[in-house]
């Protein structure tokens, strides 16, 4: 019987997946600092975001990624800035909500702003513009992929493992971040988490640029 992948093959990128999953980087950043500005279930809707942009990107994988890569790099190169600029457009939002007189009354924290825009939506658009996921779909996914084996069920394992760690990762450093938030009850440290929230979105724009 012929396995989808080879066990030893599939026990190392469970490693390096591992590693890249814990690593800081854009979407764990985003995953904090939502956890910090809406709470956890807007973290759990982002979660589900940036794990659809990574179904999205296996698709994508599935259909020849390093071809499209190749032919067309101005197009994924734009799409990495454009999302560069949203994560930094969402922090200078923060940060401006920092910045406007507190109306709240001493001793009394400041309602958090609910966002217009879904967390769902905004995790998906992180992720979906994330340099890191073109990297991983480009360089660090190929060499584990076996010529001779059908590629559809390597493909699936490959992300059942990405998904399943990144959600873990991800839901661990958001519900952290609101975990952090809940102990707000002056608008003094609320003001001092805005400002952490819109430096972590800031940092999460500036890894996506570096990552180009």
């Amino acid at each position: 019987m012929i396995l989808p992948v080879d066990p030893h093959l599939y026990l190392v990128f469970l490693g390096v997946m591992a590693v890249l999953a814990v690593t800081p980087g854009p979407a764990n950043l985003f995953a904090i600092a939502t956890g910090v500005e809406r709470g956890r279930r807007a973290v759990l809707l982002a979660v589900l975001g940036m794990n659809l942009a990574t179904l999205v990107w296996f698709g994508a994988a599935a259909l020849g990624l390093g071809a499209l890569v190749a032919a067309f790099p101005a197009v994924f190169r734009w799409l990495a800035v454009a999302g560069a600029a949203y994560v930094a457009w969402l922090g200078l939002s923060a940060l401006w909500k920092v910045a406007r007189p507190a109306s709240a009354a001493p001793g009394i924290a400041a309602p958090r702003i609910q966002p217009r825009r879904p967390a769902f939506v905004d995790g998906f658009l992180v992720q979906i513009a994330n340099p890191k996921a073109v990297l991983f779909f480009t360089a660090v996914l190929p060499p584990f992929l076996d010529p001779g084996r059908p590629a559809a069920p390597q493909l699936g394992l490959f992300a059942v493992a990405v998904i399943g760690m990144d959600v873990l990762t991800m839901s661990a450093y958001g519900l952290g971040g609101a975990a952090l938030a809940e102990q707000m009850d002056q608008p003094r440290f609320a003001r001092i988490f805005g400002l952490v929230v819109g430096g972590l979105l800031l940092s999460a724009a500036v890894l996506i640029v570096m990552r180009l």
